[in-house]
């Protein structure tokens, strides 16, 4: 059965125009809407419940407050970024990124109504806005994660200043390089086993309806290559710049994805209201395709970890694709506290719930 949260006036009305009854789940699974969010990207929660909610094209920051019986409440708590898709919670603080600079908002949970200006923790990332939006995350060690993408399709940028994923401390200090070789990461998290990086990365356009893939890369350590703009999925060579670099010479995709199918956001589940199998496995939020024929994504998928390997890629949610007509694109997932699983849509205004409502 689907549920609906049911709104009052003009929002019942969109609430009414998603049809989520033609999302496809597991059976025992429910999807049901969670709030209206104009352009919907990353999420994070804070320590007092708290989703706060980047954005890309609308310049905000969004954070949403559910109280039991009452429909959610939506505030903005900062506006005219430059695309702040990131948002990263960490001692009563708000990390927003913007395309060359991570801003914080202190002590956010107290003045959602009245927000606090900014402090800029850091603006030494590049200007570029082509791959400049930024997913960020805080890492079991500490250090804020941030991704800086290439600034083209295909080129040889400056490794030490692009396609990359870097890190620093939450005050700023400390920038270094932690993975190279990333096209355009705007998905990570870490394995709560192992404490080990995992993050999705955008493959290269105009190869092909089916070629290169996405990928699903595992960086164990500091300082790995992942092979971009020389390899892609592990195997092929870039027709232009290939014949600089073997692709042994870098680490392999640890599960190969859809091509174009624009992996985004991606979490371990770690509550336990979903069956134990999928306890401690990767969620994946695939944007889907703008340049591929015929259209793919547009759904979440799991990828199954055993031993610290990628055994199985398959479908987990899936329906905003319905022929060739789309009707919503997650961007982000995040696990609740309650173990239901939130998924940002920026194309529909949306955040849904994913419950697991049956034994079987």
């Amino acid at each position: 059965m689907l549920l609906a949260i049911v709104f009052a006036g003009a929002a019942l009305a969109q609430s009414a125009a998603l049809p989520l009854e033609t999302i496809k789940l597991p059976t025992g699974f429910a999807i049901e809407l969670f709030a209206r969010v104009d352009n919907a990207r990353g999420m994070a929660l804070g320590t007092q419940g708290t989703l706060f909610v980047g954005s890309m094209q609308a310049g905000r920051v969004y954070a949403v407050r559910v109280k039991r019986g009452a429909a959610p409440e939506i505030m903005t708590i900062a506006s005219g970024l430059r695309l702040p898709v990131g948002v990263a919670f960490r001692d009563g603080s708000l990390y927003v990124s913007s395309i060359d600079r991570i801003l914080r908002y202190d002590n956010i949970e107290q003045r959602l109504t009245n927000p606090p200006a900014p402090v800029v923790v850091s603006d030494h990332f590049p200007k570029d806005t082509h791959h400049g939006w930024k997913f960020i995350a805080f890492g079991p060690d500490g250090k804020l994660y941030v991704p800086v993408g290439a600034p083209c399709n295909i080129c040889e940028p400056d490794p030490n200043r692009y396609a990359s994923i870097m890190r620093m401390n939450a005050d700023g200090s400390g920038l270094e390089v932690y993975a190279r070789g990333v096209r355009n990461s705007v998905g990570f998290d870490w394995d709560p086993r192992t404490r080990e990086l995992w993050f999705t990365d955008n493959g290269r356009d105009w190869l092909g309806d089916d070629s290169p893939p996405d990928e699903l890369n595992h960086a164990s350590a500091a300082g790995m290559h992942f092979g971009y703009p020389y390899c892609h999925g592990g195997t092929i060579a870039d027709p232009e710049y290939g014949h600089r670099h073997a692709c042994n010479e870098f680490t392999p995709p640890a599960q190969n994805l859809g091509a174009h199918v624009a992996a985004l956001g991606m979490r371990f589940y770690t509550g336990s209201q979903f069956p134990p199998e999928y306890r401690n496995q990767i969620f994946i939020a695939e944007h889907g395709s703008w340049n591929r024929s015929v259209k793919t994504g547009y759904r979440i998928a799991t990828v199954r970890i055993e031993n610290g390997k990628a055994v199985a890629y398959e479908s987990f949610a899936s329906g905003w694709l319905q022929g060739e007509k789309v009707w919503g694109r997650p961007a982000d997932v995040l696990v609740l506290p309650d173990g239901s699983l939130l998924v940002s849509d920026d194309y529909a205004g949306a955040i849904y719930k994913i419950s697991y409502t049956s034994r079987r």
